[in-house]
């Protein structure tokens, strides 16, 4: 059988059925409408059809097109009319999942199969109510029970539906935890001394110290690591003092010293009778 013949009898196959239908669905449905042929329809067949299928909707001339989601390949409108949509079910897409199903829904995907104490365990919280809502929406179900674990507790996992309506086929395609918080990182900032003043900051300079021309012998480096002239310090030290002395004799004498001649008494040789 050609693979034209068998394209329009896979779109409708598609187009009627009210779950997603995998391509393993679409030979045996085929094989049962012409069973009466010797030619059987093969998997490669169906799956080049579908291809050629993909091709023909991808085109901007449809509103919709052929998509692999929720474990089979469906009918799904484009994002482009999402709103058009909405204005038709608007109810049904206002409804949204509580902080406390969504932390719950994650912990599920990430961690299936996995029993409501874990789940318990990693939020801290009790989630019964979670769990609840969660099965009513039919994101999630129960899947079995823990044979190892006392009580054999139920376990949890994800849905077709979840996977449908994250469009999705298996959790195996959810995004890395990885590379979610690599989203998230936040990077360091940088500080400069622009930030903290509105006058603007002189950039460093280094200015090269002139050579010191002379004996070499009397430097020295003081505690900053600098190095100086110890003879300047002690000229200095001693211009100091000097300076100092001065200005103290000068304010304690105030009027001006007397005439060495007046102060000493004439001798006995010196004034006849």
């Amino acid at each position: 059988m050609e693979i034209s013949q068998i394209i329009p009898h896979i779109e409708v196959l598609i187009f009627a059925s009210e779950k997603p239908l995998t391509s393993l669905d679409i030979v045996e449905l085929i094989n049962n409408t012409f069973g009466f042929l010797e030619e059987r329809v093969t998997l490669d067949q169906v799956e080049a059809a579908i291809q050629g299928i993909c091709e023909k909707y991808d085109s901007e001339f449809y509103p919709f097109e052929v998509r692999e989601s929720g474990g089979g390949w469906q009918f799904l409108t484009k994002k482009d009319f999402h709103k058009t949509i909405a204005q038709l079910n608007g109810d049904k897409f206002l409804k949204r999942l509580s902080n406390a199903a969504l932390e719950t829904l994650a912990i599920i995907a990430y961690k299936q199969p996995i029993t409501k104490g874990e789940i318990e365990s990693i939020r801290g919280v009790n989630s019964d109510y979670s769990i609840q809502k969660l099965l009513e929406k039919e994101l999630i179900l129960i899947s079995g029970r823990n044979e190892q674990m006392p009580g054999k507790p139920l376990v949890y996992a994800t849905s077709k539906n979840f996977m449908d309506y994250f469009g999705i086929n298996s959790p195996e395609d959810l995004p890395k935890i990885k590379e979610v918080l690599a989203e998230q990182i936040v990077e360091g900032t940088v500080i400069r001394p622009e930030d903290f003043t509105d006058q603007p900051v002189a950039a460093e300079t280094h200015q090269e110290e002139p050579p010191i021309d002379g004996d070499t012998s009397l430097l020295k480096v003081n505690e900053d690591g600098e190095l100086i002239l110890q003879v300047d310090e002690e000229g200095i030290t001693e211009e100091t003092t000097e300076d100092t002395i001065t200005e103290t004799s000068s304010e304690d004498n105030d009027t001006p010293p007397a005439d060495e001649s007046q102060d000493e008494e004439p001798s006995s040789d010196e004034n006849p009778q």
